[in-house]
């Protein structure tokens, strides 16, 4: 999520706790983007792991942590995830992994590109980020 406009950069959903399809969701977002100056995240095992931090340092981005237990130091996606359940996932009782993927997809794609948001002036996030290519990205 890019700090600056609240667009979702990049989406991956994975079932397990593994760093890799982190790394393919930064991927993305880099050569879609263009490399962060900052990226912040929790201190969840997936960008703790040398996957993620050596990926960031070649890149000459800076890691920024969030405090142990400290969820409103990255509020944006604390509520980004709290929409997400509430709005999405927990209306829905998807029979497979597919299902899943495809009505979370929909949801980031709708909450992007059209639901007003009240920080832009009732402008969807992804009209700002694409008029104002200022990135700072966080995971």
């Amino acid at each position: 999520m890019d700090w600056h406009t609240r667009t979702g950069l990049a989406l991956r959903v994975w079932n397990t706790l593994e760093a890799d399809f982190c790394v393919e969701a930064l991927n993305e977002a880099i050569h879609r983007f263009g490399p962060p100056e900052i990226m912040n995240t929790d201190q969840g095992s997936q960008f703790t792991s040398f996957a993620w931090t050596d990926r960031l340092k070649r890149i000459g981005t800076r890691i920024s942590m969030d405090g142990k237990g400290r969820c409103i130091d990255n509020i944006f996606i604390e509520r980004l995830w709290r929409s997400l359940k509430y709005e999405c996932v927990y209306l829905h009782a998807w029979e497979t992994e597919s299902q899943a993927k495809a009505g979370i997809g929909r949801w980031v794609t709708f909450c992007s590109h059209h639901r007003p948001h009240t920080a832009h002036g009732g402008q969807p996030p992804a009209v700002v980020c694409f008029n104002d290519q200022q990135v700072q990205a966080v995971a």
